[in-house]
């Protein structure tokens, strides 16, 4: 029996292979246990990966995408001049794992093939994993195991009862579970996460530090390495942010240490007590909310089995000081805790488990859906018509505590899914249509290009001109056709200028078809209601008005009017009010593309986004804040949770 377990994680890939009886070992890829899941793609197309991706990025960073798992919801990649499916890209990561594999064992075939994925990954992206999979020539049977329930089976051996907790800080979110253990197997009890913390975010808390003490001895020059124009200064801000993520890792083991910077700049001196002041206010969201997910499940922490560190991220002493701090129990962690979820996924039984216990006898027999992929284990929540909604659970058989009512059952895989994309028609786009999974993880807050925020005149995430981004959204428009639509206005597609002014139907929120298309998954998270555009000298824009409160006093005004010409003439009212230095750069997303202006002065930020073609444009604003509160921060901010498509 030979069988591989592949984490394909945001910034790096483990692969462990069992074959020959012998114990589970990693698979080094060009002689390291973790490869890079970065893809570079060729002037002809060629999809290179790992650290040659890394290598040729030097040559062209447009072309280079260093974590496509982080843009899993937006169904293709713009690498330079080429359109690249995203499972294209992410078979490529794994079709490079498979050829190692392969190579070592003789090129004999593989029985079975173990994915893992994040806990709250809806059926359309697990379907968007298994596409890639078997285009990356994976033939076996598929598994998929989510990634709390394997790094739970690495690290500990539960007795029926027992529960542990599993903070998995990673590159591109934080993902945190409560696992327990049943009669059956293991069940997720309770999961939740953050999509805008991982190790690239604190990549870029660093680099923003290192600017502030640099940029004001050559603003321009500064200016050049966070939007490049040209290669040259492409290839210098890609190596600032390689020493950057060295430097961070090195304050993990030593107490100081220097980030190396391009001409004219001279070097900065970096500490750990540096880096610790800029995360801390984020690694406390990131405990509290472990706090909370524990307690969902009504066990004490103390009670718990433990609590286990998984992700590279997670080696951030500060981490354990804190979880140990705020919940008095001391968190374990190993060596290498990039390669537990792949050294996990081997003890995971292939039967019996899933996150919800089983129904008692006299339940109705649950519809089972017999497929050539097995679904290891379940999500927190029912995704897709063959689930058929959520369901109560009842207690966990031998757990003290009923399992979390969210919790749900195996996650049903459709058995069509069998090219470059899932075929289910009731698959609504690269979104979960579920109104349960909305929320957090329901709609991905964060898929861009990282790090490359401040690069203002490219979009987050593999960022590119306006041009070539109008291109790329006619290429996605034509991958979303095939899937259905992306939100409540399933089947309406893109709207025009026509469209927008005469299909003036509202969903529950006050959202036409057009203002929605714009809004993208803010609304999703965000308290949103009717209202009139709020601000000094912009009573006069008239039109229909949505306005959103997010979190950290942010608003957003989604304003439609009469006219294309209303719109644009709208937001140069507010850019009018704007009383300090702007900045200003092209954006796209969600099928749209447009243009963003910000600024900030006296502790207020404001910014205005307008959609090419479209009489609709939007307000951001923050109503306090501090000296720290920037044009470029609101830009950051725009970038990261209200842009459409993020």
């Amino acid at each position: 029996m030979r069988v591989l377990s592949i984490d394909l994680g945001t910034s790096n890939t483990v692969a462990v292979l069992a074959a020959h009886g012998r114990p589970p070992r990693v698979v080094e890829v060009d002689g390291s246990a973790t490869m890079p899941s970065a893809v570079y793609c060729e002037e002809d197309g060629t999809l290179v990966v790992g650290r040659d991706a890394e290598r040729r990025a030097r040559l062209d960073p447009s072309r280079f995408e260093p974590n496509p798992k982080r843009r899993v919801d937006e169904g293709a990649l713009l690498l330079g001049d080429n359109v690249v499916p995203v499972t294209d890209a992410l078979a490529a990561v794994l079709r490079r794992v498979l050829d190692e594999t392969t190579r070592q064992l003789g090129a004999a075939a593989l029985d079975e093939i173990r994915l893992t994925h994040p806990a709250e990954w809806g059926a359309t992206r697990r379907n968007v994993l298994l596409s890639a999979a078997r285009l990356a020539g994976l033939t076996g049977e598929l598994v998929l195991v989510p990634e709390p329930v394997a790094a739970a089976s690495h690290y500990a051996s539960l007795a029926v009862g027992q529960a542990l907790a599993v903070y998995d800080l990673g590159a591109g979110t934080l993902d945190v579970a409560i696992v327990g253990a049943t009669q059956n197997g293991f069940a997720v009890l309770a999961d939740d996460g953050l999509p805008d913390l991982g190790g690239l975010d604190v990549d870029q808390a660093l680099l923003e530090h290192v600017g502030r003490q640099v940029s004001h001895r050559d603003p321009a020059a500064w200016q050049r390495l966070l939007r490049p124009d040209s290669t040259a200064d492409r290839r210098a801000r890609r190596a600032l942010q390689e020493d950057v993520r060295a430097a961070k890792e090195s304050l993990s083991r030593h107490p100081h240490t220097e980030v190396p910077m391009p001409e004219p700049f001279e070097d900065v001196l970096v500490s750990r007590s540096d880096l610790e002041a800029l995360i801390k206010p984020s690694l406390l969201r990131s405990v509290e909310l472990l706090a909370a997910t524990i307690r969902s499940t009504g066990i004490a922490p103390e009670h718990l089995a433990g609590i286990y560190l998984v992700g590279g991220s997670s080696r951030i002493p500060l981490v354990a000081s804190m979880i140990a701090g705020h919940l008095r129990v001391v968190p374990t962690s190993r060596d290498q805790p990039e390669t537990a979820v792949a050294l996990g996924a081997h003890h995971v039984p292939k039967d019996g488990i899933g996150p919800r216990p089983p129904k008692p006898a006299s339940a109705e027999p649950a519809t089972v859906v017999t497929t050539s992929v097995t679904p290891v284990v379940g999500g927190p929540r029912p995704v897709g018509p063959a689930v058929g909604g959520p369901h109560p659970t009842t207690p966990a058989a031998g757990l003290p505590h009923p399992a979390n009512p969210a919790a749900s059952g195996p996650y049903p895989v459709n058995p069509a899914v069998s090219g470059a994309h899932p075929v289910n028609p009731a698959m609504s786009g690269p979104y979960p249509v579920n109104p349960n999974t909305s929320g957090a993880y329901g709609i991905d807050q964060q898929v861009f290009n990282f790090p490359s925020v401040g690069d203002r005149q490219t979009k987050p995430r593999g960022k590119s001109p306006r041009k070539a981004w109008i291109a790329l959204g006619a290429a996605v428009a034509v991958v979303l056709a095939v899937v259905g639509g992306i939100y409540a206005f399933a089947g309406q597609g893109i709207p025009d200028a026509q469209e927008c002014k005469t299909d003036l139907a509202k969903d529950a929120q006050g959202f036409t078809h057009c203002l929605r298309q714009l809004a993208g998954a803010v609304p999703d998270t965000a308290t949103c209601k009717p209202g009139a555009v709020e601000g000094a000298g912009l009573d006069a824009i008239k039109g229909t008005v949505i306005s959103c409160s997010l979190r950290d006093d942010y608003t957003v005004q989604y304003v439609l009017t009469d006219t294309v010409t209303g719109a644009e003439q709208g937001a140069d009212a507010v850019v009018r009010s704007l009383k300090s230095d702007i900045v200003q750069a092209d954006w796209a997303g969600n099928g749209l593309a447009g243009r963003y202006r910000s600024a900030a002065g006296d502790g207020v930020g404001l910014l205005v986004f307008t959609s090419a073609g479209l009489p609709v444009f939007g307000i951001v604003t923050k109503s306090s804040g501090g000296d720290d509160l920037t044009a470029d921060g609101m830009a950051d901010y725009f970038e990261r949770t209200v842009q459409p498509g993020t």
